[in-house]
C-alpha cells in the first residue's frame, strides 16, 4: 500500500511540475548596438522601452528601469509559447501585452501582472560597454 501512495505522489508530482514550465525555446540571441542608435531612442531616459525583430523567438524588448538598469526579454508571449505570439509595449511602458490571450507582463522584471500568463517572459543578459548595449543569452 505504501509503495502504491509513493507512486501516486511521484506521479502527481511530475505532471503538476510539467505544467508550469516555460517551453520557450532556446535560441543565440546577440544584439549589439550603440546607444545613440535611432531604433533605441527610447531608452534616453528611464522608464523607456524599445521592441525589436529578427533577435529571440519573436523578437526582443529592452526596457529601462527608473534605477537606470537596462533588462532584456523574449517578445514570445508564455501563454502558447508554441504559437510565438509577440508581445506589444504598452502605453505607458510599463508593461507588455500578449494581442491573442490578453496576457500582461511587467516590464520591470518580466513577471505576469494578468491572467492567463503564469510564467515570467524569458530574460536576457544585458550589458554595457561605454556607448554600447548588448543583448546576449
Amino acid at each position: 500500500m505504501n509503495r502504491l501512495i509513493g507512486l501516486f505522489l511521484i506521479v502527481l508530482l511530475g505532471t503538476s511540475c510539467a505544467k508550469e514550465e516555460n517551453l520557450i525555446p532556446d535560441v543565440p540571441v546577440n544584439f549589439s548596438a550603440p546607444l545613440t542608435d535611432p531604433r533605441l531612442s527610447r531608452l534616453s531616459a528611464a522608464g523607456g522601452a524599445v521592441s525589436l525583430t529578427s533577435y529571440g523567438v519573436a523578437g526582443i524588448v529592452i526596457y529601462r528601469r527608473a534605477d537606470n538598469a537596462y533588462v532584456a526579454y523574449d517578445r514570445c508571449s508564455t501563454v502558447n509559447p508554441q504559437a510565438k505570439n509577440a508581445v506589444n509595449i504598452d502605453d505607458p511602458n510599463l508593461t507588455a501585452t500578449d494581442p491573442i490571450s490578453g496576457a500582461k507582463y511587467s516590464l520591470y522584471d518580466g513577471s505576469p501582472v494578468k491572467a492567463p500568463a503564469k510564467t515570467s517572459l524569458k530574460q536576457y543578459n544585458v550589458t554595457i560597454a561605454g556607448n554600447t548595449i548588448q543583448v546576449i543569452n
